[in-house]
This record gives structure tokens, sequence and C-alpha cells, in this order.
């Protein structure tokens, strides 16, 4: 009875998916310390023309959170809340898009794989 299937030359892995792990594990490593780096960086974002400022990390941590004291109105909290909503957001918002841009150059845009 004829063997059938598997690679010529016995059990090992041809060439080809040898190099093909050993490119998975540079790009796995290459993302990993974009991640890190992501990770360092910050982001801010300003909401009430100025009157509040926000500073979060590609962690999307929030490390400042900087209200004008002119904002700062007894009677209307519910405007400064917003304020912070607002700028907490953005400031995430922009930490997610850095993100996708560095996945997005590891993957060479790919949007997924087609198995």
């Amino acid at each position: 009875m004829a063997k059938r299937g598997g690679y010529p030359g016995g059990m090992g892995m041809p060439g080809n998916m040898n190099n093909l792990m050993k490119q998975a594990q540079r790009m796995q490593r290459q993302m990993e310390e974009s991640q890190k780096e992501l990770e360092t960086k910050e982001f801010t974002a300003k909401a009430g023309g100025g009157a509040v400022e926000v500073t979060v990390t590609g962690a999307k941590e929030v490390t400042k959170v900087i209200i004008d004291k002119d904002a700062v109105d007894p009677d209307e909290t519910e405007m400064l809340q917003d304020m912070i909503m607002v700028a907490v957001n953005d400031a995430l918002h922009q930490a997610e898009e850095a993100n996708a841009a560095i996945m997005g150059k590891m993957t060479g845009g790919l949007g997924g794989f087609p198995f």
C-alpha cells in the first residue's frame, strides 16, 4: 500500500514552515515591545474650551485631571461632569487609535487570517 500525505524526507517540518514559525515569533516579540512602549505614552484631551484637561496612558489609566477653577460652579456640576466625561473619552479614544495603528503596522493591514 502506498504511503499518502506527509512531507518528503520524513517527519520534520518543511523549510517554509520553519521560516513561517520564526516570522510569527518575531512578529509576536515586536507586538509585545510595541504594546509596552504604547503603555508608557500619554494622551491628553481637553473639553469646555480647555476648562478640563485629562491625561491617560496607553494602558488606559487616568494619570492627570486638571480643572480650571472658573469651571467649578456648585450650581453647574452637571456641566463639569459632562466636560470631564468628554475629555476622558477623547483621551481614551486617542490611546485606542494609537494601539490600532500599531496593530495595523504589525499585521500589514490584514483583517484577519483567511481560514
